[in-house]
């Protein structure tokens, strides 16, 4: 579904992201982890459009996006969470996802189409759907929900899930950790998971990258992940000599 070649991006003098290449197949969930600093953001944010790359090539499904506006990736079929949810505070639930339906579609759905969508997806994350629901005293978790929700609205192919356990407790990590499996199951849609909390997400994913300064140091299994030497150096901090225990 979506092809990473030589994907390279540059501020000034400092390399983020070096030759990182990767391909993510149809249906599966890619965990793209790695300390803080490692590109894991800057990758995603030049796979969605929010940044655009120095050299290298992305393409979904055959096609190349690649330095694409973000609204025209997300119109292509990329749908992406932000790992700071900033919901529209004077709309309700329902009309925060609303909009995110009316945007995916570039307008070509009316407004009852668009509630529609909004109300089942609110359904599908458990959260409510009545008109006068709004994100007053939403806690971490919901607001995570509804950050989904809207993504979600917007009916993506591939979906970016950028750092969704960040504030919750351990419960709520393995709940929502359980959701995206069945989100991907209920709407057969593909997922890169960008996470540094790496136990939930390793029972979770089918395939795991491992970046470190930019570039990949790792893909593959997550049970060989959390082995394999380098990984177990920069990621968790361990002697090579010591088995990786994740958080």
């Amino acid at each position: 579904m979506l092809a990473v070649e030589g994907l390279s991006k540059r501020f000034g003098g400092f390399l983020a992201v070096n030759q990182v290449s990767f391909e993510v197949r149809a249906g599966e969930i890619l965990g793209l982890i790695g300390p803080n600093g490692s590109g894991k953001s800057t990758t995603f944010n030049l796979i969605a459009g929010n940044l655009r790359p120095s050299s290298g090539s992305i393409r979904l499904e055959g096609a190349e996006i690649g330095g694409l506006p973000a609204h025209m990736i997300c119109h292509r079929g990329i749908g992406r969470t932000f790992q700071i949810p900033r919901p529209f505070r004077k709309l309700s639930l329902v009309e925060n996802v609303t909009l995110s339906a009316y945007y995916g579609e570039a307008g070509r759905f009316s407004r009852a189409e668009a509630e529609h969508r909004a109300r089942e997806v609110l359904e599908l994350v458990g959260l409510p759907c009545d008109p006068q629901a709004t994100t007053l005293g939403l806690g971490a978790s919901a607001l995570k929900k509804l950050e989904l929700a809207r993504a979600l609205a917007t009916k993506p192919k591939l979906l970016l899930a950028d750092e969704s356990l960040g504030g919750l407790d351990r419960a709520e990590m393995e709940r929502a950790a359980d959701l995206l499996g069945d989100i991907r199951k209920r709407l057969g849609i593909t997922i890169i998971w960008v996470e540094h909390i790496m136990g939930v997400l390793m029972r979770v994913v089918d395939r795991v990258i491992v970046l470190d300064h930019g570039e990949k140091i790792f893909e593959g299994e997550p049970a060989h992940a959390a082995i394999d030497a380098r990984v177990t150096e920069v990621y968790l901090g361990k002697s090579h000599g010591e088995r990786a225990q994740p958080v």
